[in-house]
């Protein structure tokens, strides 16, 4: 297959690489436009991974409301007060917000569990009658399994992305990082649900 300036084009502007970068995955794949581009999302991810423990100070506020029945105000940073005016950073930060609304989340990340709130999901999974009749060594796999699946609903970077539920909220978040080159964090959020008081 021959690499076309048109793919080269389609693939910088898809990526967010240099057209030299683009045209060497383009030739590395033997013209493959889908290879190419499945090449430069797995490198743009590793580095996206790199930047994560980068400072991300700056960054913008933003709010949804839907339908005049839920608010969220969500705090998303970045590196760079230029990143943060930018319209693709803009449009992610709206689009967590979006989420929150939709999805309820409690935690940004796993990080934010208190670690009594685990311990305590964990001993009343561990007090099921149905893992009772299981080995010892299989109860610790099992509740850890259970575990995970009971905060990944609570914890928004785990939660299936809305708008693409191929994927989750942190891999929408990686590209957005391997796109614009900096680190970003969803530090903080609220959620107010008409007639629903915490």
């Amino acid at each position: 297959m021959g690499v076309t300036i048109d793919d080269i084009k389609k693939l910088k502007e898809l990526t967010g690489v240099g057209l030299t970068d683009a045209k060497k995955a383009l030739v590395d794949a033997d013209g493959d436009f889908d290879a190419a581009l499945e090449a430069m999302r797995k490198k743009g991810l590793t580095k996206a991974e790199k930047k994560g423990d980068r400072e991300a100070r700056a960054g913008v506020i933003d709010s949804y409301v839907h339908d005049g029945r839920i608010g969220v105000v969500v705090e998303v940073n970045c590196e760079t007060d230029f990143v943060a005016r930018l319209d693709d950073f803009k449009t992610l930060a709206h689009q967590i917000a979006m989420q929150i609304a939709a999805m309820n989340p409690t935690y940004a990340t796993e990080d934010d569990i208190p670690a009594e709130e685990r311990d305590r999901v964990k001993a009343e999974l561990m007090a099921s009658d149905a893992l009772a009749s299981k080995p010892e060594e299989m109860r610790e796999k099992i509740v850890e399994g259970q575990l995970s699946k009971h905060f990944s609903e609570q914890v928004l970077m785990n939660q299936a992305y809305v708008l693409d539920d191929e994927k989750t909220v942190r891999d929408h978040v990686q590209e957005n990082i391997a796109k614009l080159g900096e680190n970003i964090v969803i530090r903080q959020f609220r959620r107010i649900e008409l007639g629903v008081s915490e």
